[in-house]
């Protein structure tokens, strides 16, 4: 793997660390596709039952590397840039089925902040920031921030951060249901920490299913919704880690789930 991706497992989660900090993490095409290949092996590993996702360095993603599209030589195309890069990117975390915790410790702006926002459980540090970029470049927002951060803070909301490109801090994120919490510095890697290992201790199936019922609601219908929640209700009913729980509630204990 590339070395702009550091990836590692411990206790069952997987850490994926954007390493680029000598341009605060931005994206290029040798970082988008070896974090295209991390969130692949995340989802081959069994052993992996939770992913955090951070920046190394100050920033956690400033979004797209400038100098990349500005140099003939290098310069993808945007058509490349979105269905070869970010996309993909996008479409591996919502579908991942284990959860991803982005753990945000500085900038988040452009493609960085929106890869953030559709995690499963976003935590910031006090000293974060979001932004969308984009219209300070003549550009429109991508990475599914269009499709993401309406649903989050509103449609008013979201349009004036999308056309002023706004800085929001991770303060003001937390009270508009943009992210999670948000975590006082000292406290910030403990924090998103044990989050993630709580996470890789809960039933895994049921939490990716969780994550597809999530994912269906956003276009279903009620009916079409009801009709799945039943169906992965069945499907989680029939998990060793239900006959877990179950057993755990009747006799007063906690729980020890398998992810099976």
């Amino acid at each position: 793997m590339s070395d702009t991706i550091q990836f590692q497992i411990n206790n069952a989660v997987a850490t994926i660390t954007l390493n680029r900090p000598q341009v605060f993490n931005s994206f290029n095409k040798e970082m988008a596709h070896a974090m295209q290949d991390a969130l692949d092996q995340c989802a081959t590993h069994d052993d992996v039952r939770a992913v955090i996702i951070k920046g190394a360095g100050k920033a956690f993603c400033a979004g797209q590397d400038i100098q990349e599209i500005t140099d003939p030589e290098l310069n993808p195309g945007f058509k490349a840039i979105l269905d070869d890069h970010y996309n993909p990117i996008v479409m591996k975390i919502r579908q991942l089925e284990k959860p991803v915790v982005a753990a945000v410790n500085g900038v988040a702006a452009g493609a960085g902040a929106n890869i953030a926002l559709c995690c499963d459980v976003v935590i910031a540090s006090e000293r974060a920031a979001f932004i969308q970029a984009f219209s300070k470049i003549g550009l429109i927002p991508d990475s599914a921030g269009t499709f993401f951060l309406p649903r989050l803070i509103g449609f008013g909301k979201a349009s004036a951060a999308m056309m002023l490109a706004d800085k929001i801090s991770a303060v003001e994120a937390e009270k508009l249901g943009m992210i999670y919490k948000v975590e006082k510095s000292d406290d910030f890697e403990s924090a998103f920490q044990k989050t993630a290992d709580q996470l890789a201790q809960l039933p895994t199936i049921a939490l990716a299913n969780t994550k597809k019922a999530l994912n269906a609601s956003m276009t279903n219908d009620l009916e079409a919704q009801l009709t799945l929640e039943s169906k992965l209700q069945i499907e989680s009913a029939s998990t060793e880690d239900y006959q877990e729980g179950v057993s755990a509630f009747v006799e007063k204990r906690q729980p020890v789930f398998k992810g099976k």
